[in-house]
């Protein structure tokens, strides 16, 4: 008797719980976002340090590169400074410069300098109400993924891009700055890439979020998170995390339901990630969780932090077509020209040692030309 009290006092602790979850679980919203007006030239673009500290020259850099593109930077008044250490100034001084670039009518568009770490700070300072009041292009990467969920669940299409510190790097001359360049202009490109060990055929469509996956986990459930939507495609990217790390924020992910809403999933890169679980690699590892959920998984698109970073319209509809002999990747933006970009298979994130890692980065910059010969060839 005494074992029948305490098992039916178990069933309805459990079963108060199980209410309590149900009670307290927060409802999928529905995404609907405006694409912002695409640059003409002579437009304004405010390069802002919303995140980590970005060196001077850089910034000087990225100014030099957008006057070529014919586009007008102003650099933010803030933009410069530092904060214990490595923020990119106080949290009210990074909130202010964000807040001039979007309430400034003259202002058309956001280039970021440099992510890091800092934006989780600005998700309760920032209201949505002030990202959906003055929709234009935010671009950024890493760290800016929370900006580009605040965008999202404002209603807001943003890009998933690279910034001022890399454009710099390669003087603007790069695939991702040049593709960045036509996007930004209204050129929008469908992408069509190679077959990858990892990816799982099918086909979807739904709203692409997401981005870095230690940066948009943190604030499932605040405004930021965009991957509370109904009927998304999540795209997931990492650097320098361990494979025990990315596996305990994938399961974040499925415990908090954002598996169930994913119509797909989109692998980008997983840079320097270190192999601590016998995985072949971070994309064999997702997908080993992905499998049942009976959704298609493109692994292996060039996004992230390697040397070709794709641009992304985080917020647009998007359809996802993984076959056996490759997969393309479109975004459902009208009035816009269209162009196909092919582009070179990435290798598996995980090396087994120092020397097949130098041979895997020769084959990526043997690769990353031959794409570069593709695509000028495709624009002339």
């Amino acid at each position: 008797m005494h074992r029948h009290l305490l098992l039916l006092s178990a069933l309805a602790l459990a079963a108060f719980l199980a209410c309590s979850r149900d009670e307290n679980a927060l409802e999928p919203v529905v995404l609907s976002c405006m694409a912002p007006a695409f640059l003409k030239p002579g437009d304004k673009v405010a390069l802002l340090s919303p995140s980590s500290f970005t060196p001077m020259e850089n910034v000087v850099s990225g100014v030099a590169i957008l006057q070529e593109w014919g586009l007008q930077p102003v650099v933010g008044p803030n933009v410069g400074k530092t904060y214990k250490g490595s923020y990119a100034g106080t949290p009210e001084e990074r909130l202010a410069d964000l807040r001039w670039a979007l309430e400034d009518p003259s202002i058309k568009a956001i280039l970021c300098n440099r992510g890091g770490y800092g934006t989780i700070g600005l998700v309760e300072k920032l209201p949505l109400e002030v990202l959906g009041a003055h929709p234009k292009w935010l671009v950024g990467f890493s760290d800016i993924t929370t900006l580009h969920g605040m965008e999202t669940r404002a209603g807001v299409m943003s890009i998933h891009g690279t910034m001022c510190s890399l454009m710099a790097k390669y003087e603007g001359k790069d695939i991702s700055s040049l593709l960045l360049r036509d996007l930004l202009m209204g050129d929008i490109p469908a992408y069509e890439l190679p077959s990858h060990p990892q990816s799982i055929p099918g086909k979807a469509s739904g709203i692409l979020v997401g981005g870095n996956l230690c940066t948009f986990s943190p604030v499932l459930g605040t405004p930021a998170d965009a991957t509370l939507g109904r009927d998304i495609v999540l795209f997931i990217e990492e650097v320098e995390e361990n494979m025990s790390h990315i596996d305990r924020l994938i399961n974040l992910l499925i415990f908090n339901g954002v598996m169930d809403r994913c119509k797909g999933v989109v692998l980008g890169q997983f840079t320097d990630c270190e192999a601590n679980l016998d995985f072949g690699s971070v994309e064999e590892m997702i997908a080993s969780y992905l499998k049942p959920y009976g959704i298609p998984v493109l692994a292996g698109f060039p996004g992230g932090h390697g040397e070709v970073n794709l641009p992304l319209v985080m917020g647009a509809p998007v359809t996802l077509d993984v076959r056996s002999d490759g997969a393309t990747l479109c975004f459902g933006l009208e009035g816009t020209a269209q162009s196909t970009i092919v582009t070179a298979e990435i290798p598996e994130t995980v090396t087994a040692n120092a020397d097949e890692e130098r041979e895997a980065k020769a084959s990526r910059l043997l690769r990353l030309y031959n794409f570069v010969k593709h695509y000028s060839g495709a624009r002339k």
